[in-house]
C-alpha cells in the first residue's frame, strides 16, 4: 500500500535557529541513524541555520511523499536504498550516493518501492550552482571528481554566503593539514577510507560513514588510499 506524506519547514522555539543535531566526536552514519519505520515516512530537521534547513528523510519501502513545488531548488543527497524522483509522468531513479536537484517551481514527489533514507538541502534564491550540476538530472558524486597522482580535486557543487556543498578526492598519502572552519560542517565519505584528525585524536572513516564538525573546531584529513568524500558547510 503506497502511503503518502507531505513535510513542511519547522523553526525553533522563538524562531531560533537549529544548529546542527548531529553526533559529536564520533564516526556515525545517517543511514543507520535514520532507518526506516515500517509503513512510515519519517522526516528529521538537523538544522536551519541561516533559513537554509537540511532534513534526513526516512522513506519505508512503498512509501512515497506527494508532490509539491518549491520556489527554490532542493539538494538530495541518497544515504541508503533507492527511490523513485517523480515530475509529472517521468521518473528519474536514485540510489546510494546518488545527487538530485530538483526544478524550481515544478512539482517533484519521491516513492520508495524499498526502504531510502537520503539528505534534503534547500538552497537559497542567491546560491551559485556549478555549470556540471543540473536539475531534474542525477549525478553520482564519486563519479563527479577523478583521483589524480600526488593531488587533492576539490570541486564546489553549491555555494553561497550560507551554505557550501563540495566534493574532494585524494590519493594515497595526500592530506589536508589542520585547520578550521567558520562553520559547522558534515562529512559523507564516498569512496575509500580516510582519517579525520578531530580535537587532538583521530577518526578512520570509509564510505558510507560521516562525521561532524563543530564550528571552528581544528581538524584534519589524510587519505588511507584512494579518498573521496563531499562535506555540507553551513555558516552562522
Amino acid at each position: 500500500m503506497m502511503m503518502v506524506a507531505g513535510f513542511k519547514t519547522l523553526r525553533g522555539r522563538q524562531g531560533k535557529e537549529k544548529k546542527v543535531k548531529e553526533p559529536e566526536y564520533q564516526v556515525f552514519s545517517i543511514a543507520a541513524d535514520n532507518a526506516p519505520v515500517p509503513g512510515c515516512t519519517v522526516s528529521r530537521l538537523i538544522s536551519e541555520l541561516n533559513s537554509c534547513p537540511v532534513f534526513h528523510f526516512s522513506l519505508a519501502r512503498r512509501t512515497s511523499i506527494s508532490p509539491e513545488s518549491y520556489p527554490v531548488s532542493k539538494l538530495w543527497v541518497v544515504a541508503s536504498g533507492n527511490m523513485d524522483a517523480v515530475v509529472s509522468d517521468v521518473r528519474t531513479k536514485l540510489k546510494q550516493g546518488d545527487l538530485y536537484v530538483t526544478p524550481v517551481g515544478v512539482p517533484v514527489g519521491t516513492e520508495a518501492e524499498e526502504n531510502c533514507v537520503y539528505t534534503e538541502i534547500t538552497l537559497t534564491k542567491e546560491t551559485v550552482m556549478n555549470d556540471i550540476i543540473k536539475a531534474g538530472e542525477v549525478f553520482a558524486l564519486k563519479e563527479l571528481l577523478p583521483i589524480q597522482k600526488d593531488r587533492i580535486v576539490n570541486m564546489n557543487i553549491i555555494s553561497d554566503d550560507k551554505v557550501k556543498f563540495a566534493l574532494m578526492s585524494f590519493d594515497e598519502g595526500t592530506g589536508l593539514t589542520e585547520h578550521a572552519a567558520p562553520g559547522e560542517a558534515l562529512v559523507f565519505a564516498l569512496e575509500g577510507k580516510g582519517i579525520i584528525g578531530y580535537e587532538g585524536k583521530e577518526y578512520p572513516i570509509s564510505a558510507g560513514q560521516n562525521f561532524k564538525f563543530a564550528k571552528n573546531g581544528a581538524h584534519y584529513v589524510k587519505a588511507d588510499g584512494p579518498f573521496k568524500m563531499a562535506l555540507l558547510l553551513m555558516f552562522e
